[in-house]
């Protein structure tokens, strides 16, 4: 009788460290969701993310593994993402953003890693626009010159980021 007892008592301790084992496995699985950004030109980064940080054009918004679905416009400004333990930032320019529980796919017009972005391009464009609010030739002139200079301040940012 007391080796059937202990028997079962090992066979418990044994399915609970199984049940650990289970939970541990399914969490570190569900501290990740699927990230996808894509431009026309080429698919900019796939792979596993546990946070992301865009900005909507209601403002910044975070995004963690279960995110509430959405689907939200996304503004010339900085992506940041925690991707392999890592912290990476891009330039995006504006697009969509389509959030679900383990999956975000951006699609922008562009996307640009540091180390992409010429610095004296990025100066001239917004010297360009600039110079073109400053102009303001009509409302629909003016729109696009804030976007171009919106675009070339978020580039001429991330340019800073490259690394040594």
């Amino acid at each position: 009788m007391a080796e059937t007892a202990n028997a079962h008592v090992n066979d418990s301790a044994n399915s609970g460290a199984n049940a650990s084992a289970n939970v541990a496995a399914h969490s570190s699985a569900a501290a990740t969701f699927r990230l996808i950004v894509a431009t026309p030109e080429r698919y900019f980064f796939t792979g596993d993310a546990s946070s992301l940080t865009i900005t909507t054009q209601d403002g910044e918004i975070g995004v963690l593994p279960g995110h509430m679905p959405m689907v939200v416009a996304i503004r010339n400004a900085p992506v940041r993402f925690l991707a392999g333990g890592e912290w990476r930032e891009a330039a995006l320019s504006s697009g969509f953003a389509e959030i679900t529980g383990n999956r975000v796919v951006i699609l922008a017009d562009t996307a640009e890693w540091p180390e992409e972005i010429e610095l004296n391009r990025a100066l001239e464009a917004k010297r360009r626009a600039e110079e073109r609010l400053r102009a303001h030739r009509s409302d629909a002139e003016y729109m696009r010159s804030q976007v171009a200079l919106q675009r070339a301040l978020t580039r001429i940012n991330v340019s800073k980021l490259k690394k040594p």
